[in-house]
């Protein structure tokens, strides 16, 4: 565990993270951050949980439609 500073920014404040936890999530400047609520906390992660539920719903549009996308990718 660490302790991270907050910080002034314009007139938000803002957490700064170290660039090993940048590293480690594989985050770069304008990346997005989701941040959820955990059962002992809060939880930062790169997961996207909208997104997800749009790939779910694309790859059964996928699976269904196989033949259909077969034909149009000619």
């Amino acid at each position: 565990m660490s302790a991270l500073k907050l910080t002034q920014i314009g007139n938000s404040v803002g957490v700064i993270l170290p660039k090993e936890v940048l590293a480690r999530l594989k985050l770069e400047k304008g990346d997005t951050l989701f941040m959820s609520e955990a059962a002992n906390g809060l939880m930062l992660s790169t997961y996207d949980p909208d997104f997800e539920a749009q790939m779910a719903a694309a790859r059964l549009v996928m699976k269904k439609r196989r033949a259909v996308l077969h034909e149009l990718a000619k």
